[in-house]
């Protein structure tokens, strides 16, 4: 299962990222995996494992960042090896990209950076899939500049939508957005977690709506995400980063059911 054929994703099986927002110590991660792939045994989704070796986009300088780069990238690469599955993590500078390439088979480029040209060719030049997700600040159309960056170096292109800001606080799905970005012929993925973010909160700890991550991820399936991307946790409430918007591990399997319920009856 650990190689992941891009030109499958999406088609026979909904592709499946979830994992903790970031490595938050060197043996929860191995429980969370374990905790996954019990919600999902035996549903028609390929999981990949995602968790941030580092969270670069605090709002607060006392934000909890992780537990050491190299030291958090062994924790990705030991659970790549031990479950034999596709692992992600996302890279924040262009002289990250072939150090994480060793070992994840799918560069992520967060929201905030992916216009950043020479972050994302160092990405496209190592010949992993890339996976970048849009700017709250950008619409679903101006992603084709993202794109064409992208294939100058490398066809294995995803896109994520994850919302856009609305006032200073909140953010909004456009599920307009989903068939948007695919008409660029990449896989779409609905991040339905960071979608529901707080932003900008005075307390300088994002907030969030996790009770609304069933409604964001049904509607994006409905309008053919290929895709979903879900922070998941055992205990959110004590999870060191993201924790207002994550997905309890425990409800994971209930939300995948009812999602491929909706995209069996489309393929009817």
């Amino acid at each position: 299962m650990s190689k992941l054929q891009y030109n499958t994703i999406g088609k026979e099986k909904l592709l499946l990222i979830a994992g903790p927002c970031v490595i938050e110590d060197e043996t929860s991660p191995m429980a969370i995996v374990d905790g996954i792939l019990e919600q999902i045994e035996g549903l028609n989704v390929d999981f990949v494992f995602k968790a941030s070796y580092r969270k670069a986009n605090r709002s607060a300088l006392s934000s909890f960042t992780g537990i050491g780069d190299e030291k958090a990238l062994h924790v990705i690469n030991d659970i790549k090896q031990k479950f034999n599955i596709p692992v992600t993590t996302d890279i924040h500078a262009h002289n990250e990209a072939a150090w994480a390439a060793e070992v994840v088979d799918i560069l992520q480029i967060p929201a905030f950076l992916c216009r950043q040209t020479s972050l994302l060719l160092a990405a496209a030049e190592t010949g992993k899939i890339v996976n970048v997700k849009k700017g709250q600040f950008l619409s679903p159309e101006s992603m084709q500049f993202v794109v064409e960056k992208l294939r100058s170096e490398n066809n294995q292109i995803m896109l994520t939508e994850r919302g856009v800001s609305f006032g200073y606080q909140d953010l909004l799905v456009d599920v307009r957005s989903i068939p948007k970005m695919q008409k660029n012929n990449v896989p779409v993925i609905m991040d339905c977690t960071h979608a529901l973010q707080k932003p900008n909160q005075s307390k300088g700890v994002t907030g969030g709506e996790p009770e609304m991550i069933s409604t964001i991820a049904k509607s994006a399936v409905a309008v053919g995400a290929d895709g979903l991307f879900i922070e998941c946790h055992p205990d959110p409430s004590n999870a060191k980063s993201d924790g207002a918007n994550m997905l309890p591990l425990s409800n994971l399997r209930a939300l995948l059911i009812e999602v491929l319920k909706i995209r069996k009856a489309l393929e009817a």
